[in-house]
C-alpha cells in the first residue's frame, strides 16, 4: 500500500484561501477511503514571504519540494512586490523551482464542464482538448539572462533543443494514448503549434516533432501555425485532441483556453518531469479578493485531482486513480447543478461553501 508526501506552497494573495479549501477536499478523501495515504508538509513562499526575507524560497523548503512525492502550489507573486530591476519576484521562484524539479511538460487542460459559463455562442460536441507548454526552454530559457545595452537595446534568446523537445513531444503523444481523441470524431491526435514559416528554431521545433511522431503511428499528427491556432480555438476548438508548443506560446494559448471554457478559475495545471511534478492553478493571485472569501477555489481543486491522477498512473495505484476521478466528478456536479458557485461564474457562494459542497459531493459519491 502506497503513501505519499506533498509539499504544499499556499502562496499569497488567494492562495493561501485556495490551498485551505483544497485541503478540505483532500482531508474528505483521505477520511472515507481506506486506501488513499496521503501526507502534507507546508511551507511559506512566495511574493510575501520575500516582501518579509529577501527570498521566495528557502534552501529547506525547495529541498523539500525535490524530496516529496508532489508539489501543490497556489497562486504565488504580487504585482506591487519586485526586484530592483522592475520585475516581479514570482519568475524568480517558479523558473528556479522548475529547473529544480526538471518538470519540462506543463498540462493545461481546456475542458467546457456542463454548467460552467462559455464564452461560445457554438459549443458544437463540446471542448475537451489540452495545452502541452514545454516549460523549460522557449523564450523562457532567457530568464535571468538576456542582455540590456544602455537605455536603447534590449534581447532575449529563444532556446529549443532535440532534448527538451523530443521530452515533450513524447510526453504529448503518450498523453493522447490515455485520452479520448477529439470530441468531434474521436480522432486521438497531437498538434504541433509553431512559427516554423519565420523563425528556424521553430522550424526546428516542428521537425524534431514529426521524428517523435514517427514512433507513435496509432495518433494523428499534425502541425499549424500559432496564429492561426488562436483563431481555430475559438472557431472550432472540439477539433482539437493535444496541442503541444513552445514555452511562451504555451503561456498565452493556454489563457485563451481558459477564457473560452469559464475563465481561469476552472483552470488547473500540471507541470511533469521524468521524476517530478508539480500542480497548480493557471489563474494569478487577485490580491483585491484575497481575504474576502470569494475566490474561486475549483482550478486549485482539479489541479489537486491531477496530482492525483500523475500519482496513480506513475505509481500504479488505483486508489489515486479513483480519487481524482472522484474530485473531478464532484467538480462537475457542483457546475452542472450551479447552486454553488462563486462570483466569478455567476453565483454567491464563498469559498469555503464551494469547498465543503465538492468533499460533500465525495461523500455522496462514496456511500453509492
Amino acid at each position: 500500500m502506497n503513501s505519499y508526501r506533498i509539499a504544499l506552497l499556499p502562496g499569497d494573495g488567494i492562495g493561501p484561501e485556495c490551498m485551505d479549501a483544497t485541503r478540505v477536499v483532500l482531508d474528505r478523501l483521505i477520511a472515507e477511503s481506506t486506501d488513499l495515504h496521503l501526507s502534507f508538509t507546508s511551507h511559506d513562499a512566495g511574493a510575501d514571504y520575500y516582501r518579509r526575507t529577501g527570498e521566495t524560497i528557502t534552501r529547506d523548503a525547495l529541498d523539500d519540494c525535490v524530496a516529496a512525492n508532489a508539489v501543490l502550489l497556489s497562486a504565488i507573486g504580487l504585482p506591487d512586490v519586485r526586484q530592483p530591476d522592475g520585475t516581479e519576484v514570482q519568475p524568480t521562484m517558479m523558473v528556479g523551482l522548475r529547473r529544480a524539479l526538471n518538470v519540462h511538460s506543463a498540462v493545461r487542460p481546456v475542458k467546457l464542464y456542463p454548467g460552467a459559463p462559455c464564452a461560445l455562442k457554438d459549443t458544437g460536441p463540446g471542448i475537451d482538448f489540452v495545452v502541452i507548454r514545454e516549460n523549460l526552454e522557449g523564450l523562457f530559457a532567457s530568464f535571468g539572462g538576456g542582455a540590456k545595452v544602455g537605455n536603447e537595446v534590449a534581447t532575449d534568446t529563444l532556446v529549443v533543443t532535440r532534448k527538451g523537445t523530443s521530452q515533450v513531444a513524447d510526453f504529448a503523444f503518450r498523453l493522447a494514448q490515455r485520452r479520448n481523441g477529439r470530441p468531434s470524431d474521436g480522432k486521438k491526435m497531437v498538434t504541433c503549434v509553431d512559427k516554423a514559416n519565420v523563425f528556424r528554431s521553430l522550424a526546428f521545433f516542428r521537425e524534431v516533432f514529426f521524428d517523435v511522431a514517427a514512433s507513435y503511428p496509432d495518433i494523428d499528427s499534425s502541425a499549424v501555425y500559432v496564429d492561426a491556432m488562436s483563431l481555430y480555438m475559438v472557431q472550432n476548438p472540439w477539433d482539437f485532441d493535444v496541442l503541444v508548443m513552445e514555452n511562451q506560446f504555451g503561456d498565452i494559448l493556454s489563457d485563451l483556453g481558459a477564457g473560452i471554457v469559464g475563465g481561469l478559475g476552472l483552470g488547473p495545471s500540471g507541470e511533469i518531469g521524468e521524476d517530478h511534478a508539480l500542480f497548480q492553478p493557471s489563474h494569478g493571485t487577485a490580491p483585491q479578493l484575497a481575504g474576502k472569501n470569494v475566490a474561486n477555489p475549483l482550478a486549485t481543486i482539479l489541479s489537486a485531482a491531477m496530482m492525483l491522477d500523475w500519482l496513480g498512473d506513475r505509481h500504479n495505484d488505483n486508489a489515486c486513480l479513483e480519487a481524482a476521478v472522484a474530485v473531478e466528478s464532484a467538480v462537475a456536479q457542483i457546475l452542472a447543478e450551479g447552486d454553488v458557485l462563486t462570483p466569478d461564474l455567476g453565483g454567491s457562494a464563498s469559498t469555503t461553501d464551494v469547498a465543503q459542497t465538492v468533499a460533500d459531493r465525495l461523500a455522496v459519491a462514496s456511500a453509492r
